[in-house]
């Protein structure tokens, strides 16, 4: 075994015919990505330009340009933000143990990030605050997006999602409109060529590039830093645009199917591989298939922090799902989830679904479909109301992992600005 082992190694060479290719002047590859880059200047310009542009204030002019009754409801959030209306960490424990949470010590170096998929629209954001102080309940530490970007960007929520993630003190990751459901491929269509789908999501071609522009527009125009990737050519893409110097992330979207340990050593591998010197790499999260067991987990465990990504890429597991046209009901992973988060670090518990026994008694249950659905037809179906329940459903739903996590001694993050 240790001499077959020793045939694994790399050689040197490797290496230099690989940059070879990624310094060849005259690679058209190469030299079509390096243009997208220069339309927003150098690595310096464009995140100087992000960070503008994720400034509250200058959020705040975007949003009162498309919306001005966003911004007083962002308003609101800052004064109940700083008079502390939300409830503390220490008095959620309280409310869960009771006298018990005084004198235990919890798992705070395994903490469990606490996630609700898919904050579609701006307007659900109060709503589930007002809720959490009222009851005492906590607010997801990271959040979802999947609706259309453009549409977002029109109608003011994008910025508006920006600006009050930040106030909350959530991470969040967008989707962007160049994801295999835009017509990329024009010999797809619905259900009846659904096995053409199999062999990728769909960005051929030139999409990937098309997907690289849109990244950098909405880094630099709205500040949006994470979005997902869901596919090979644009996790390249992405891992060669954080090592030129431009400050993105990004994750691997469930849509990616990364259902065991080999193909997750393969995309640590090339995020390994282009790191910066620092060790940082853009790939902070890692969305696992529906199908993969604690085990899958565990095994990749070891090698991510034997590449020193422990710390930096996030395992997010799907707890919950979608009632609806994603995976067969009923779909409940909390038990797994608590029997691993005490020693396995860096997991997000994602929250895609209300609980089962909620989600079978809604005349209206979730649909994944829905993330895919304009706007003004959602209101003019009349299913608004029923699309904000169904949110609020997968907010209860983290809040009850919260509770389970809590009541094994276990940590969570919930919005790290509200929740102290």
């Amino acid at each position: 075994m240790t001499d077959l082992r020793k045939l694994l190694a790399i050689p040197h060479d490797r290496l230099d015919a690989i940059n070879a290719v990624l310094l060849d002047p005259d690679s058209r590859v190469m030299n079509d990505f390096l243009a997208v880059v220069a339309k927003y200047g150098t690595p310096e310009e464009i995140n100087r330009k992000h960070r503008e542009s994720r400034k509250l204030d200058n959020l705040l002019k975007k949003v009162e340009a498309k919306n001005a009754d966003y911004v007083k409801d962002l308003k609101w959030l800052m004064e109940q933000r700083d008079r502390e209306a939300f409830t503390t960490v220490a008095a959620y424990r309280t409310r869960v143990l009771g006298a018990r949470a005084k004198g235990m010590t919890f798992a705070d170096d395994f903490a469990v990030t606490i996630e609700a998929s898919a904050l579609q629209y701006f307007p659900w954001i109060r709503p589930m605050c007002e809720r959490a102080i009222k009851d005492g309940t906590l607010v997801p530490g990271r959040f979802i997006a999947v609706r259309k970007m453009k549409e977002s960007e029109e109608d003011g929520d994008l910025p508006a999602i920006v600006a009050a993630l930040d106030i909350m003190g959530c991470s969040f990751v967008e989707t962007l409109d160049t994801k295999g459901t835009d017509g990329s491929n024009p010999h797809l269509g619905g259900p009846a060529t659904i096995t053409g789908y199999f062999g990728g999501i769909g960005q051929p071609n030139d999409h990937a590039l098309m997907w690289l522009d849109e990244f950098l527009y909405y880094y630099t125009n709205y500040g949006v830093q994470h979005v997902l990737n869901f596919n090979a050519g644009t996790i390249l893409l992405a891992f060669l645009l954080y090592r030129l110097g431009v400050d993105i992330n990004f994750k691997i979207s469930v849509y990616f199917g990364s259902d065991n340990p080999y193909h997750a050593l393969w995309i640590m591998t090339m995020a390994k591989l282009f790191s910066r010197d620092d060790g940082t790499t853009p790939l902070i999260g890692f969305n696992w298939s529906n199908s993969i067991n604690n085990q899958t987990m565990e095994l990749t465990a070891q090698f991510r922090k034997a590449l020193g990504f422990e710390d930096v890429v996030r395992f997010e597991h799907h707890i919950v799902e979608t009632w609806k046209s994603i995976v067969i009901q009923p779909y409940d992973r909390r038990a797994e989830l608590v029997e691993i988060a005490g020693h396995v670090a860096n997991i997000s518990a994602k929250h895609e679904g209300g609980d089962v026994e909620v989600e079978q008694t809604r005349a209206h249950p979730s649909d994944i479909l829905e993330y895919f659905r304009d706007k003004k037809e959602v209101i003019e179906s009349g299913d608004w109301d029923n699309m904000q329940l169904n949110f609020m459903d997968k907010v209860d739903a983290c809040n009850h992992t919260a509770r389970a996590l809590t009541e094994k001694g276990l940590s969570f993050i919930a919005a790290q600005r509200l929740h102290r």
